[in-house]
């Protein structure tokens, strides 16, 4: 039985993940492209024991949504991908978390892997993963280098929804990039060992739209 603040899990209406039907999303030429400045700081590699992730030790940077500053809090991956397109489960995902300070509502955003070359991010990360323990554990990382992340994005998806595990809190902007990253099976095998026998597969199924709108930012057509 869900515990009652998990509630939104199994009756919100604003659930994710979802899946991306680009016939239904709506080409929103108000949208911008994404403002982000990240900088190389101290940084700690976690296992939640369903997820395995970085963490901060120094303020990271932020992202600028709508005039709102969120501060980057830390970024996980989630085996296979949670969001899909056109029904397309991808082999891993992602999720950028960030919180507002005036508020403490969340802005993720999450980029999409398919199994191709390794990803230059996970390669900085492999020696700390192969000495991270299990669930609750941790692994210094040092200066982490994570300029890559502030590549500009030609095109996004966005949409409210909520966090994809419990709590499930509501009301995050969620911003799926367009352009598909590409991570090694290597890489894919070091992000899943860490984890905990009854997690290794750690994506929640899709969840209903429920008449939300789908918006687009595609910098071609603008």
């Amino acid at each position: 039985m869900l515990e009652p603040n998990f509630a939104p899990c199994s009756i919100g209406k604003r659930q994710s993940p979802i899946n991306i039907q680009r016939n239904l999303t709506v080409h929103n030429k108000l949208l911008k492209p994404l403002t982000r400045n990240y900088n190389s700081v101290n940084a700690t590699l976690f296992n939640k024991g369903y997820s395995v992730g970085v963490r901060f030790e120094e303020y990271p940077g932020d992202l600028w949504i709508n005039g709102k500053n969120y501060t980057l809090k830390q970024f996980h991956w989630h085996l296979p991908a949670e969001h899909q397109i056109e029904g397309q489960q991808f082999a891993a995902e992602l999720h950028l978390v960030h919180q507002a300070a005036v508020d403490g509502s969340f802005a993720v955003i999450a980029a999409l892997y398919q199994e191709s070359n390794a990803d230059p991010l996970i390669c900085r990360i492999i020696e700390g993963l192969k000495h991270l323990g299990g669930e609750n554990t941790t692994v210094p990382l040092g200066i982490l280098n994570i300029n890559e992340l502030n590549r500009r994005s030609r095109k996004y998806y966005t949409y409210v929804g909520s966090l994809t595990t419990p709590p499930c809190s509501e009301n995050v902007i969620w911003i799926i990039l367009g352009k598909v990253m590409s991570i090694s099976k290597e890489q894919i095998i070091a992000l899943d060992i860490p984890l905990n026998s009854d997690c290794k597969k750690n994506a929640r199924p899709c969840q209903p739209l429920n008449g939300r709108e789908v918006d687009m930012y595609d910098e071609l057509s603008c």
